[in-house]
């Protein structure tokens, strides 16, 4: 059975040095608010996930909170919790609307350099080391957290630099509807200035991840650099992910 999940999408298959990656245990998307049992059942009997990983922050996951099912093991990791001005969440896309590009960059370099962060991410990928399992992360739209977090297991594993943007950049086909009916919901209450400012946050850009991957040489010198100093994970974590997530 297939069902329709907005900007969902497994990383299996995926090629990488050495292999591709291992089907049914990485996926990624946006929140889980309002599911359908269709949609809950698909998670749960077709793709047997057993792991959600959550990188919204307290208000987003009160405000839509993700439906879940027994027995999921459900982990929220607030990756921008110490980021006071970022355009990752509906509020923050709006507040932020007129420099929406400027608040977007930052974003992805407070990715890189906050404590939550590197915090949030060093928790995110031990668990995927400590415990291979069918894992689902997610945030609010799946596209900038989510993407971050999709685009460092994707260079770890050994992909190539095109084929972790190509996946990156999969959001803005997958979100169309999504973000169509988002801004159709609030025009209302937004200028036509601000709906188009919304229209553009909505969407992610190449110039966005490519300031997460520069801040990382910045800071750390390399992506081995940022994963043992900046995330703290051991010198060998490349080596133990592939084992695991690569054939």
């Amino acid at each position: 059975m297939t069902v329709s999940l907005t900007n969902f999408r497994s990383l299996g298959g995926y090629p990488v040095a050495n292999g591709h990656i291992r089907d049914g245990l990485l996926f990624r998307g946006g929140q889980l608010d309002d599911f359908s049992g269709n949609q809950i059942n698909y998670l749960q009997r077709d793709l047997e996930i057993t792991r959600i990983i959550d990188f919204r922050s307290l208000d987003e996951r009160k405000q839509f909170p993700d439906s879940l099912w027994q027995p999921v093991e459900y982990q929220p990791i607030d990756v921008l919790i110490d980021a006071k001005k970022n355009g990752v969440s509906i509020d923050g896309m709006i507040d932020n609307a007129g420099d929406i590009t400027d608040v977007m960059l930052a974003t992805y370099e407070q990715l890189v350099v906050s404590d939550s962060a590197r915090e949030g991410y060093h928790q995110f990928l031990e668990e995927l080391i400590e415990k291979p399992e069918p894992t689902f992360f997610h945030c609010f739209a799946g596209k900038d957290r989510t993407g971050v977090a999709a685009a460092i297991i994707l260079k770890a594993a050994g992909a190539d630099q095109q084929l972790i943007f190509d996946d990156y950049l999969r959001t803005n086909d997958a979100r169309k509807a999504a973000n169509a009916k988002i801004i159709q919901q609030l025009a209302p209450k937004l200028s036509v200035a601000q709906q188009h400012s919304l229209a553009q946050a909505l969407v992610v850009e190449p110039d966005y991840l490519q300031r997460f991957f520069d801040t990382v040489h910045q800071k750390y010198g390399s992506f081995d650099g940022y994963l043992t100093t900046g995330l703290r994970l051991p010198a060998d974590f490349s080596e133990k992910l592939r084992n695991l997530y690569v054939q």
